[in-house]
This record gives C-alpha cells, structure tokens and sequence, in this order.
C-alpha cells in the first residue's frame, strides 16, 4: 500500500477517533441545562468528562498536525477556504476549555455553565457543516484555492450534515452520563435517550441516504446500514440497562458514519465541483522522504498516546453520584 494512502487511513482514523470521545464531551456540555436540574447535578456532570476532555482533543492537534504534514495541500486549502467556520469552532473550544475549569472556582458558575453549553454547541454542528461540505465538493479554481464564500458553505445539505453530527453526538452524551453516573441522573439520561435515538435515526439516517445518492459507493451502503442498526442497538440496550452496551453500540454507530464520509471522499482529499480541480492523495501529499519519516514517528509514539488515555479512562472509571446530603 502506497504512504499516501496509509496517511488519508491514518487520518480517518484520528478523525474517527476524535468524534468518538469528544463526541460524549460536547453532549456532556449539551445536555448540562437539561439535565442538571441544580448546581449539584451540574457539578456531577462536568465531574464525568474532567479527567479526560482535554486528553481528548489531543486526537484534533494531532489530525490537524498530520494533515499539515502529510498533506500541506489539503491543509492550505481547507483552512483558507474554511477559515470563519474553523475559527469559530476554536474560539468555542477555547472557551469552552476556560469555562470548564473556571466554573468549579466561581461563586456564581451560570455564566461559565452557559459559556460551556455554547462552547460545545457550536463545534458539534460546525463539524458536521465542514465535513458534509468535504465530502460533497466546493468550488476550487485550477491552484486549488477556495472560491466561495461562507454562505456557500451554508448550504442546505451542510446544514444537516451539521444537525446529524448535533444530534449524535448529544445522543452520545446522554449514553455517557447514563453509563458514568447514578441515581437520578441516570434516569433523566435514560428519558432523554428515548427521545434521542429516533431523532439521530431520522436527521442522520436522511444526512446518509442523501450522502450515497449523491456522492456514495455501493460499498458504503453497508456502513450506512450498520449505523442504523448500531443507533436502535444503543437504544434497546438502554431500555434493557445495559450502559455499556448501549455506549458501545453508539460508539460503533459514529465509527461507522465516519469511514462512510472517509471512504466516500478516497481518493480525493478535497473534491472541487469541477473534477478537474480536485485535491486528491497524489496532488496533495508530501514528498515520499516526509511520509516515511512520519510513519515511523507514529508507529514508535501512537501505542504511548493509546496506551496512557486508556489507562486514565481506566482510573476514573467509577460511576458518579451527587454528595450524600447535597440536595
């Protein structure tokens, strides 16, 4: 297999990867007013995602980091092209990460709870709007540049690309806190899952089906369907309470979701509406020198990374539960 491929798999896979675990982390922040009732909940749900959030967005740095290298072309048009919507998604996260560790040191958390709803609102949309654009195409002249503007981007089909990663991701949430705490809290989960899972069902499952009809492959109807069934699997389980289950089949449903837009896009890296223009794993790629050097950077360094993120879901593995006393 040639490194230009091996690095577009790499990558797919640091993007799968991301979505999976800050998925639950922007659900967490989603569902804080909805679930948290009182001060004393909020603190339980902030408490299931502080020891790993920012452990999590180390799997963006690094997908960022390796498209830069592996793939500069890529890199320069999609940051340039999508430039507003990108710097968006980092003032989010930044404040986002600010109102995360303010809050538990203020008098008055409200604002910082809103600051945290918002920061993680925004980039679970905006993700979806970006990708959905990837996957489709945009305007590229003959250098590769962006010609839009930000209202292309806007479009309709982006627009739900961006509800359908919303809704999955605030469904990935819920099965979060439902595996991560007890007590009241994993009731309230549990209701809200019920509403949840048919609406990712329905706003994913027509994001898919537009997917395949436009730009899909007869191959990825299988990773289509194995989404859909994988999302009804999450909500059975949870009906059942199996926590695991369910946050494992959800888990597998944005797995699957993800290589269905990765394996759409290949061999492009950034299809233009005219064909002619597209950015594919050969025009855009480093030199071969470049790749080889970073594969080996990956192969020594990726076990650590994997290794110390399991061992420290591994540690904070308990179930949460509100102070005895405290409400």
């Amino acid at each position: 297999m040639e490194l230009t491929t091996v690095w577009f798999l790499l990558i797919a896979v640091l993007w799968t990867g991301y979505f999976v675990l800050e998925g639950f982390d922007f659900g967490v922040g989603i569902l804080l007013p909805l679930l948290g009732r009182d001060e004393a909940d909020r603190r339980v749900l902030v408490q299931t995602i502080g020891p790993v959030w920012d452990g999590n967005e180390v799997w963006l740095l690094v997908a960022g980091g390796a498209t830069f290298a592996a793939f500069p072309e890529w890199y320069a048009t999609l940051f340039s092209g999508f430039y507003l919507p990108l710097f968006v998604i980092l003032v989010a996260l930044i404040v986002r990460g600010v109102a995360l560790e303010f809050r538990n040191k203020s008098d008055s958390p409200t604002g910082w709870d809103r600051a945290f709803f918002w920061g993680s609102l925004g980039p679970a949309f905006l993700w979806g709007v970006a990708f959905a654009n990837i996957v489709v195409g945009v305007p590229l002249d003959a250098d590769h540049e962006y010609t839009g503007s930000l209202l292309t981007l806007l479009n309709p089909y982006a627009l739900l690309g961006g509800l359908a990663t919303l809704v999955l991701f605030t469904l990935q949430g819920a099965l979060f806190v439902r595996l991560k705490t007890g007590g009241e809290l994993r009731e309230r989960a549990a209701r809200l899952i019920r509403v949840a899972a048919p609406a990712a069902l329905a706003v994913g499952g027509l994001f898919l089906v537009i997917t395949q009809l436009t730009v899909g492959r007869p191959v990825t109807w299988a990773t289509v369907a194995l989404a859909a069934a994988a999302i009804a699997g999450a909500l059975v389980a949870t009906v059942r309470g199996r926590d695991g289950w369910a946050f494992t089949a959800n888990t597998v449903a944005i797995v699957a979701v993800t290589v269905t837009l990765f394996a759409t896009l290949w061999p492009d890296v950034m299809p233009a509406l005219d064909p002619a223009n597209s950015l594919t794993v050969d025009n855009a790629a480093s030199s071969p020198y470049t790749l080889t050097v970073m594969t080996w950077v990956a192969a020594v360094f990726t076990p650590l990374v994997l290794a110390y993120q399991g061992w420290t879901y591994w540690v904070f593995r308990r179930r949460l539960t509100r102070p005895l006393g405290d409400g």
